[in-house]
């Protein structure tokens, strides 16, 4: 039984931006964590911490958008 390559997309897809959004969930959750426990061991430095958190959940936002326009365009070719 030939598999249908419109429906291999699909699945594709589907997987895609699936472990997309677990890698991204995970991601920024492991940062949130040391961020917290950063601003916990040393509260004067809590500003700082935060910045850095910001840019680096920024970095992730921005790769997951990424791979999620790689899978829209999976599903609609």
């Amino acid at each position: 039984m030939p598999m249908d390559p419109k429906g291999l997309a699909y699945f594709a897809a589907g997987i895609g931006a699936g472990l997309t959004m677990i890698g991204a969930a995970g991601g920024i959750g492991k940062l949130a964590a040391s961020a917290m426990e950063g601003i916990a061991r040393q509260p004067n430095a809590a500003g700082d911490i935060r910045g850095g958190m910001i840019v680096a959940a920024g970095l992730i936002e921005g790769a997951t958008f990424f791979a999620l326009i790689v899978t829209i365009l999976l599903a609609i070719k």
